[in-house]
């Protein structure tokens, strides 16, 4: 209710109280219930979860929670590439996980909603090739975290987070979500790059700009053989990186998807043709190399 304020424990009690209106009626009795969906875990929020698991974490299916990376309205394109940026979600998944695990260990927690910005995000930048950093990283941080659930309600129309313009042509968001629904499998690989992993100084953190995620393919994909090998790749240096795959992946065949700005707007680009290694440029039905 609008100007009213509800703690945890209150919200908590409202969600059991739903559940016991809801069982009784024959197609509600095995709906599933989800939330509290809260913001960004500060210590006013994370006290609100406390509250609510402690009264309601068995009630609901799986924990929901929202994040936004930058919370302002003053955002250059640059910010989208820094490590420091990036490394929050990771942050905000560890404290929503002690609180969940310290009432209901294994409970399921759901992404429920991304912005790059706060207030739906901003316009140029949001729904540009330089968004993508950060929607390729959640995607990889998330799984690599154990939440297999990340929803984006915001297809196009309302703020900027979009992933088709006006008129449905794919955005750069688009392209990495359907590469990503047809290539990555829900096993996660662990991944080791000499170089990357290297103890930081006393008092110093690391943060990597080249991250590099992996699953096995997904096996609903009938272009791969079970026991192919996905990996995604995020550069956020200024130059090109070579990769090199070693061990017994030193001599396997290589299908590459090179997701790159076009035209002179650079990272602002909102046209991104998705190169094969080949050089063919990806169409909407035909997703698979040359």
């Amino acid at each position: 209710m609008h100007g009213r304020a509800v703690n945890g424990s209150q919200l908590g009690k409202d969600y059991i109280q739903l559940k016991s209106l809801l069982q009784p009626i024959r197609i509600y009795s095995r709906a599933s219930l989800y939330g509290p969906n809260i913001g960004r875990p500060r210590k006013n929020v994370i006290a609100l979860l406390d509250g609510f698991m402690k009264v309601a974490g068995s009630t609901v299916d799986a924990v929901t929670w929202q994040h936004c990376y930058i919370d302002g309205r003053v955002v250059k394109v640059m910010d989208f590439l820094k490590t420091r940026l990036l490394d929050t979600l990771s942050d905000q998944i560890r404290k929503i996980q002690k609180v969940v695990n310290t009432y209901t260990p294994g409970k399921k927690i759901w992404l429920e909603g991304v912005v790059t910005t706060s207030a739906g995000g901003t316009n140029n930048l949001s729904d540009s090739y330089a968004a993508g950093f950060l929607w390729l990283n959640t995607l990889g941080m998330l799984a690599n975290q154990g939440i297999d659930v990340v929803i984006r309600h915001s297809f196009f129309d309302h703020g900027f987070n979009h992933l088709v313009d006006q008129n449905f042509n794919p955005l750069p968001d688009y392209w990495l979500s359907l590469l990503y629904k047809r290539l990555i499998g829900p096993k996660v690989l662990a991944v080791h790059v000499a170089g990357l992993q290297r103890k930081p100084r006393p008092g110093r953190v690391i943060r990597d700009k080249l991250r590099i995620y992996a699953h096995c393919t997904s096996h609903h994909n009938h272009n791969y053989v079970r026991g192919s090998i996905t990996l995604f790749i995020i550069n956020l240096h200024r130059s090109r990186k070579k990769i090199k795959l070693a061990g017994t992946l030193r001599d396997k065949l290589v299908h590459q998807y090179l997701l790159q700005p076009h035209g002179q707007e650079g990272l602002k680009s909102k046209i991104t043709p998705l190169m094969f290694e080949s050089g063919h440029t990806l169409s909407l039905f035909y997703l698979y190399p040359s």
